[in-house]
């Protein structure tokens, strides 16, 4: 029998954003606080036809959202949209749920690692990931050029569906660092999943967890 240690198994509790930790949707809010009313309108009236045909085909989905930022956000400052986030997230405390927040704060208590997998924007993520004591975010990342503006363009997909398993899985070994001294080559570390997700694009999310939970 071998005398090595086992392998210390990671926990960690992914939970989607909107309508699982908040009450609602937050991206529409945040456009508005950004843009202002008419000019949302204006550009949902422009895209209604994709918007439209996007809500039963998850890729049409996708490019429907992207257009829509792109109108709405392409060409402004980074640093403005962060700035507009972190003000932006201070007025969500009061949408989100009170049993999310009561288990999140049982997995905080238990040692575990909290992750934010939504497709929600990063700007105002990031700050709501601060308040609520989160590892980690992953969200909607919009390109930015070397001036420091959007170019109107996602980063990277849309983190919603399958995307959302596959951004996890990568942060998982991404974060998963090996303790001075031992080789970088070694077995990732066993981990234990906590996921929670209330809508169709959270399936592939909880579909990976140890420990899936639906909110209704």
């Amino acid at each position: 029998m071998s005398d090595q240690p086992a392998d210390p198994i990671r926990q960690v509790a992914a939970w989607d954003f909107d309508g699982t930790i908040t009450r609602r949707d937050t991206l529409g809010g945040f456009l508005l606080h950004v843009a202002g009313r008419r000019r949302v309108a204006n550009a949902v009236a422009r895209h209604a036809t994709s918007l439209a045909r996007g809500l039963g085909h998850n890729g049409r989905r996708d490019e429907a959202k992207a257009a829509l930022l792109n109108s709405l956000l392409g060409g402004r400052r980074h640093d403005d949209l962060v700035a507009a986030g972190r003000s932006y997230a201070t007025r969500l405390t009061e949408g989100y749920r009170p049993t999310s927040l009561e288990q999140i704060d049982v997995h905080r208590a238990g040692g575990h690692e909290l992750v934010i997998v939504s497709a929600s924007l990063r700007f105002y993520l990031d700050a709501v990931g601060e308040q609520l004591g989160f590892d980690h975010v992953i969200g909607v990342e919009m390109a930015v050029d070397a001036t420091g503006h959007l170019t109107g363009a996602l980063a990277r997909p849309n983190v919603r569906a399958e995307e959302k398993a596959v951004r996890l899985s990568e942060w998982l070994m991404q974060s998963d660092r090996p303790p001075i001294g031992e080789s970088s080559e070694r077995a990732p570390s066993p981990v234990e999943i906590w996921a929670y997700g209330n809508s169709s694009g959270d399936d592939a999310l909880l579909a990976m967890a140890d420990h899936p939970t639906r909110v209704e």
